[in-house]
């Protein structure tokens, strides 16, 4: 296996010792122990998967909803828009179909079971946020895509029709508007192709609801940033997982507090916890994240307003 089997897949790296986006660095022989402890999960996974249930027909017809796929893919009824998140079905977030990080719990929804799907939201171009298998899917139904830009040729690669944004640029499709938002975090899918795409978050605003999508991010004044030009936001989906080690994941990935944080800097009246327990991408323990996140509302005073989801579950927003 090569290192950029693993590089781009989610866990944030970027070589064997150096995380161009935040500065941080690992020592050759932290880096070598942290690879070797993605690959021995890849192989023999850990425990803490996260809890899944069958998926009920009649909830995903809600709206406004939101279902839990699985890892960063969500599937959200607003309006009469339908759409998903980041969709990843593939049995792993890896350029190679043999080894990289595996799925711990199958998609909570198969494809062909979502009852309408007229978009598809992608956040930026890493294996566990973007896969192609899915995507080529997808586009095969015509179905369009809004990306951040320079995604759009990954898009056209598998035949899919793209709409590009910038930040802070918007578009309608469908009755709704798709804002798309600044995150802090990085891009690539391999050694030579780093930060040449961009990564971010999107806002979508329907009639009398505005769904938040973080993508992958670290904590930044952004969040702020972001209720004060596109607020109130009714949900927040936000990153809870892959924070471990601190000076690898501290600047691209938030850990649970910061989650909690990011939500109350939005504004949110809602937040759901996401990116945990689907795939191995870090040293914290599979469940741990919910937990905290969870803890960490609490003690803010949110525990009305924060959730975690089963894989297959849906909510009313």
């Amino acid at each position: 296996m090569t290192l950029a089997a693993f590089g781009t897949s989610g866990s944030g790296l970027v070589g064997a010792t150096t995380l161009h986006a935040s500065g941080a660095s690992l020592s050759g022989l932290a880096a070598s122990s942290f690879f070797w402890r993605r690959i021995k999960a890849s192989i023999v996974p850990r425990p803490g998967a996260a809890p899944r249930v069958p998926y009920d027909p009649m909830a995903l017809a809600r709206v406004p909803s939101v279902s839990w796929i699985g890892h960063a893919t969500l599937y959200v009824r607003l309006d009469e828009l339908s759409f998903l998140t980041d969709p990843v079905y593939s049995e792993r977030a890896s350029p190679v179909g043999f080894a990289g990080p595996k799925r711990l719990v199958p998609p909570g929804v198969p494809l062909a079971a979502l009852p309408a799907l007229d978009l598809v939201l992608l956040s930026h171009d890493h294996y566990d946020h973007t896969d192609l298998q899915t995507l080529r899917i997808i586009a095969a139904r015509d179905i369009p895509f809004v990306v951040p830009t320079g995604v759009g040729e990954l898009v056209r690669r598998v035949g899919g029709r793209v709409i590009e944004l910038g930040w802070w640029e918007s578009s309608s499709v469908g009755g709704v508007r798709l804002h798309c938002v600044p995150a802090q975090h990085f891009s690539g899918r391999g050694l030579m192709d780093r930060n040449r795409r961009l990564w971010a978050g999107w806002v979508v605003e329907g009639a009398d609801r505005r769904f938040y999508f973080a993508g992958d991010t670290g904590y930044f004044p952004g969040f702020a940033a972001i209720a004060g030009r596109l607020g109130p936001i009714d949900l927040a989906a936000i990153p809870i997982g892959a924070y471990l080690p601190v000076e690898m994941m501290a600047r691209i990935h938030l850990n649970p507090e910061e989650a909690v944080q990011a939500a109350s800097d939005l504004g949110a009246k809602q937040v759901v916890g996401m990116h945990w327990g689907t795939f191995d991408l870090a040293d914290e323990p599979l469940d741990e994240p919910p937990r905290r996140f969870l803890a960490a509302a609490a003690s803010q005073g949110l525990a009305d307003r924060a959730f975690v989801m089963k894989v297959g579950e849906t909510r009313g927003f």
